[in-house]
């Protein structure tokens, strides 16, 4: 559809094909595109002498776009219908930057929180690529532009650039900023018409293709639309350049493409993607067979191998003569840290094995470390969007301390907190921010400051982004597990790890009085996050000093234990299995015999103060949220002070 309405195929084609060439009811739509299939797969010379003459004169188009045999798919009246309703719309303008939204829309949810897969909008991508390189290069080109030879050369460097994405996703990084390579290409070409300088052959002057560009994705599906999205954003280009100069240019057939890699990132040495001949590149493709699965002891040290840059612990690698990439983006999966698969914690944990607590970090600080150990020793930029979690709180020292005291890492421009937006069905309820980072430090730091998460966003120019992404020295803030004053201790809440059988509403709590009355002096008020700050009632079972003489004499709650018991011993987790042989108790107890002042894990960003209060001690706090016994009136004031407040949106975040 989109070939034939852009002049790649004979305008309505395909169209004129399905109509005159299939049956009305659908039943042979399917060997028919087959057929389609192979025709644009075959050069001219190698077709059928007898081919139907509808089918022959269609181009071949190669890149191995139609290469694969698929199944034999079935089609009725309606879905031939639907196909041709399709047809008769314009595709010549449509954007392949929305083929991220379509994917991310037919994608089940579960899936797409698992493969952490959200697609970013064209507004976000140029909140990152025009900081990192492309505000650079326009003004360049400003300053050359006036000067023919000055300008060639500058031509000719931007189309020698390479671009990576490590989690391309369906492409829309690369798609996008291919785009504006090309736009600033066509100035250019411009700028030299000008000049004097004429084009006999319009094929002679476009020297920018979409081999330049990079990808790694874990999806098969998603990598194949990045690569067909990659050819679809370049005839657009041409025909730009063909509107602009007059001479009608297409690729055709496809010689150069995307080099899309569908693998682990994080098991994938970045760099055989440019030698992709090199014996480390072999040897990693064996390596990942084996650490696709649960790394085994002895096999430990392949991972030294397979990562050039992690050889020698604590020194840099000499400086490599191999091209390397010039600009690293993306938006790499999120996955917190207790959201993330068995495959996902290996990866990180794999990765980071020098680094203490690693495991305690957000699966996209593993990206962030990779592409900190890939541009030791080069001027490799790189920039990615993250959710901002890894930039408050306990995963500044992890991650952030590696970085920049050891792998030497500098902050060249960043965007502080905003709220996550795109064109895509389901879109993802995330605080967004974009950190861009080198070896080599700009001598102008841009910093982008929002008043809300929602508003647009105010460009400072600083001397210096620290971690937390403000403006100012680096100071990072270690965790402490005592008070530096004579403080309270906070602790957690208790955690139940029960399977909700302790667990009730007031409606539920009614109903097992009902069937065991005798267990009322065993129900708690429970209180979480939610139920504190929305004064939601709940209860829980508390068996702690039940005699075990009166649990024989309560059928339904000796029920109960009897589930959370099989529960915990089906559980993988050692600590878990072990809380089974204590069924009656919750799995964590910290519950005070005081008054305690209760303090929510997660609150409204909307909100100036955290709600904070007291507790009664014969309310059971959860896990949901800390506690402070025997808390005074002074240590409540400090905690909903101002003073606190501003400290918590700066070091623990938002």
């Amino acid at each position: 559809m989109f070939a034939e309405d852009t002049t790649i195929f004979q305008k309505q084609q395909f169209q004129d094909f399905i109509e005159q060439r299939t049956n009305v009811d659908g039943s042979d739509l399917a060997s028919k595109l087959q057929e389609l299939f192979q025709v644009l797969n075959t050069d001219k010379q190698n077709r059928f002498k007898n081919l139907d003459e509808q089918l022959a004169d269609f181009p071949y188009v190669n890149g191995k776009l139609f290469e694969e045999n698929l199944p034999t798919a079935s089609f009725d009246s309606k879905m031939r219908q639907a196909l041709l309703d399709c047809c008769y719309l314009d595709w010549s303008r449509i954007s392949p930057a929305i083929f991220g939204s379509m994917f991310q829309s037919v994608m089940n949810p579960k899936e797409r929180r698992n493969l952490g897969a959200h697609y970013t909008s064209e507004k976000n991508i140029l909140k990152l690529i025009k900081p990192l390189f492309l505000d650079e290069l326009w003004k360049e080109f400003e300053l050359v532009k006036g000067n023919k030879n000055k300008l060639q050369e500058f031509h000719k460097r931007i189309s020698n650039l390479k671009f990576l994405d490590p989690a391309c996703g369906c492409g829309n990084f690369l798609v996008i900023t291919y785009r504006e390579l090309r736009l600033l290409e066509i100035e250019i070409l411009r700028a030299l018409n000008k000049s004097g300088q004429g084009y006999l052959d319009v094929r002679d002057i476009i020297w920018l293709d979409v081999d330049m560009m990079y990808g790694i994705e874990y999806e098969e599906f998603p990598a194949r639309i990045a690569e067909v999205a990659m050819w679809l954003i370049d005839h657009q280009m041409n025909m730009l350049i063909s509107s602009e100069f007059g001479q009608y240019f297409v690729r055709l057939p496809l010689k150069k493409a995307a080099k899309i890699t569908h693998g682990n990132a994080l098991r994938i040495d970045w760099q055989s993607l440019l030698n992709p001949v090199n014996s480390i590149d072999v040897y990693a493709q064996h390596a990942n067979i084996y650490l696709a699965e649960e790394p085994k002891p002895e096999y430990k040290s392949v991972n030294v191998q397979v990562e050039s840059f992690e050889i020698h612990k604590g020194t840099k690698p000499e400086q490599s003569k191999e091209v390397k990439f010039d600009y690293i983006i993306g938006n790499p999966p999120f996955g917190g840290k207790h959201l993330q698969s068995k495959e996902q914690k290996s990866d990180l944990i794999i990765l980071m094995k020098d680094i203490r607590s690693a495991s305690d970090l957000d699966y996209i600080a593993a990206w962030f470390y990779k592409a900190a150990l890939y541009i030791q020793n080069t001027t490799t930029k790189v920039a990615f969007v993250s959710t901002n979690s890894i930039t408050q709180g306990e995963q500044v020292p992890i991650l952030w301390d590696t970085l920049i005291n050891s792998l030497d890492i500098k902050i060249n421009f960043a965007h502080q907190t905003f709220k996550w937006k795109n064109e895509a069905k389901g879109i993802a309820a995330v605080h967004c921010i974009i950190i861009g980072f080198s070896t080599v430090e700009n001598k102008v730091k841009k910093l982008y400051e929002y008043e809300s998460v929602s508003s647009e966003p105010h460009e400072l120019t600083v001397q210096n982004i620290n971690p937390y992404l403000y403006a100012g020295p680096v100071v990072i803030v270690n965790k402490k597990s005592k008070s530096i004053c004579n403080a309270p201790p906070i602790k957690y809440g208790n955690k139940p790890t029960d399977d909700g059988n302790y667990i009730f509403n007031d409606e539920e709590k009614a109903i097992f009085l009902s069937k065991e009355p005798k267990s009322k002096n065993y129900f708690k008020k429970f209180i979480g996050s939610v139920e504190f700050i929305n004064n939601i009632s709940r209860w829980c079972l508390w068996l702690k000093d039940i005699d075990p003489k009166e649990l024989k004499q309560l059928p339904y709650v000796l029920d109960r234990v009897e589930r959370v018991k099989k529960f915990r011993e089906k559980s993988t987790a050692l600590p878990t299995q072990k809380s089974a042989l204590f069924p009656t108790l919750f799995f964590y107890i910290s519950h005070p015999q005081s008054d305690y002042l209760v303090i929510p894990e997660t609150s409204s960003i909307k909100r100036k103060f955290i709600p904070i209060g007291y507790v009664s001690g014969n309310t059971i706090a959860s896990n949901a949220v800390y506690l402070i016994p025997s808390a005074t009136l002074f240590t409540f004031g400090i905690m909903c002070s101002t003073m606190h407040m501003a400290w918590i949106r700066t070091i623990g975040g938002v």
